[in-house]
C-alpha cells in the first residue's frame, strides 16, 4: 500500500480565506443580537403597564369625563410659541382653573404637566419649556378631574379641542 503524507503541500484550513467569510455571517449576527440583548436590558419599554384591569378601569372613567365636556360645551384653542416659551389660548365655557398634561410619546420622564388659571373670559397664557418636535398627546382636565378633552398634538400647529357633540 502506498502511504500519504502530510507533506503533499495541502495547507491548513484558517490560512484559506473561505472559512472566514462563510464565519463572518454567524459571527455578525451572534455580535449584533448581543447588542440588541444590552440594549433591551438598559433601556426597558416605557409603553408596557403593569396593571391592565386598572388601566381599564381609568378608560372607562376618561369616558365619563369626555362626556362630561360634551355637556358643558368645552373647547380649547391654544398656540405654543417656543421663542417666548409660552401656550396661549383660551377656554370657551366654564372659566375656572384646569390642567394642562403633555404626555411624551415614549419617554414617561418628558411629561410636562401645567396647572392653569384662566381669566375671567377664558383667555391664558402658560410658560412651557421648549417642547420637543414629536406627537404629544394633550389632556386638559378640569382642576377637579370632572372633565377631560384630549386629542394628539404635533406641537407646532395650533391646538384646537372641541368635546364631541353628544
Amino acid at each position: 500500500m502506498h502511504a500519504t503524507s502530510s507533506t503533499n503541500g495541502a495547507t491548513p484550513w484558517y490560512t484559506h480565506r473561505w472559512p472566514w467569510l462563510l464565519m463572518l455571517g454567524p459571527a455578525t449576527v451572534l455580535a449584533g443580537g448581543a447588542y440588541v440583548a444590552w440594549l433591551a436590558a438598559r433601556h426597558p419599554d416605557a409603553l408596557v403597564v403593569d396593571d391592565y384591569y386598572k388601566q381599564g378601569k381609568a378608560i372607562n372613567q376618561d369616558l365619563r369625563r369626555d362626556r362630561a365636556a360634551t355637556k358643558l360645551g368645552l373647547a380649547l384653542r391654544a398656540e405654543y410659541d417656543p421663542r417666548a416659551g409660552t401656550l396661549a389660548g383660551r377656554l370657551t365655557g366654564p372659566a375656572a382653573p384646569f390642567t394642562v398634561y403633555l404626555a411624551h410619546p415614549t419617554l414617561p420622564q418628558r411629561d410636562l404637566r401645567v396647572f392653569v388659571r384662566p381669566a375671567p373670559d377664558g383667555s391664558f397664557s402658560v410658560a412651557l419649556p421648549v417642547l420637543e418636535r414629536t406627537h404629544w398627546q394633550v389632556a386638559v382636565e378640569g382642576a377637579l378631574r370632572d372633565w377631560r378633552l384630549a386629542k394628539g398634538w404635533d406641537g407646532v400647529r395650533a391646538l384646537e379641542i372641541v368635546a364631541d357633540k353628544p
